[in-house]
């Protein structure tokens, strides 16, 4: 099967297995299908860095634990994932061995993969990204729009995101690390040289529950964001154990009020594949990250 898009699949806060996106991929299949389209189009990624930090995460808890009778011990586990993850990422610098190129380096490779499911041809690329995910997968998109290290992190235009056609964070924690920062800047979305069929239909959807106090709206961050992202949308995730409180934040993968946007968005996407490209005149400048 001739595939036409790719969808990049990256997780975030939590302690997940590998097939973390398995009820979404099912899901968004069963319900582009009964749109009419053919599913068997879109190439599927998951990009799963949690066993970068796992091990150590595990065994500061045990050394914590051990001898302490700690209360709230899920929640505690959690922000112990959460914020470990965060401050490691954030301080390990540009070293070559540090977190943030490790982490880097599993986009990187899941993006490969992603490539070799399309054939080896720069597809129409879709980012999904949960939580520090988003946070992740903007640095990496910033990173590769700026042209560094292009020697590591590869130069075809799907690697320098220049086939980037549709973006969702879900629970985005983007602002927890913007308050030092004033007229703040984010990536390019769309990128300037998609065709034009493909640039009608590029979205940006930030999906965010007002009950989770890790995710937030993006548009209000600063002009630039409120020009970049296409749509700032309140959901209602998880079940009636959750969904009032900051539990929820786990629970964007499978959740209906998620998975409907979605739906239109790769629906759409698919769609203008299948019109005749139409090259626009920045399409024909100099491609990112040269």
């Amino acid at each position: 099967m001739n595939k036409k898009v790719g969808v990049l699949l990256v997780h975030g806060m939590g302690t997940l297995a590998d097939d973390f996106a398995h009820d979404m991929v099912y899901e968004l299949r069963e319900r582009i299908s009964g749109r009419g389209l053919n599913r068997d189009e879109i190439a599927w990624q998951g990009v799963y860095w949690a066993p970068l930090m796992s091990a150590r995460e595990h065994q500061i808890w045990v050394d914590l634990a051990a001898n302490n009778d700690l209360n709230w011990a899920k929640l505690r586990k959690f922000f112990l994932n959460a914020f470990g993850t965060m401050s490691s990422y954030h301080a390990s610098g540009n070293r070559p061995d540090s977190l943030y190129h490790r982490i880097h380096g599993v986009v990187h490779q899941g993006l490969q993969q992603l490539r070799a499911k399309l054939g080896d041809q720069d597809k129409p690329l879709i980012i999904v990204a949960h939580s520090v995910g988003s946070v992740f997968m903007s640095n990496y998109i910033w990173d590769r729009q700026k042209g560094y290290d292009q020697e590591r992190y590869g130069n075809t235009p799907f690697e320098r995101m220049e086939t980037m056609t549709g973006l969702v964070t879900l629970g985005s924690n983007i602002p927890l690390f913007c308050v030092d920062k004033e007229n703040l800047s984010c990536i390019e979305f769309p990128p300037p040289t998609l065709t034009e069929p493909l640039r009608k239909k590029a979205k940006w959807l930030n999906l965010y529950d007002s009950d989770d106090v890790l995710g937030w709206p993006l548009k209000p961050l600063s002009p630039s964001y409120s020009a970049t992202v296409s749509e700032d949308i309140e959901v209602s995730v998880g079940n009636i154990l959750t969904s009032w409180n900051p539990a929820n934040h786990s629970a964007y993968w499978s959740d209906e009020t998620v998975i409907k946007p979605m739906v239109y968005l790769l629906s759409t996407i698919l769609e203008a594949t299948h019109a005749p490209p139409t090259v626009t005149p920045e399409a024909q400048s100099v491609p990112i990250g040269q």
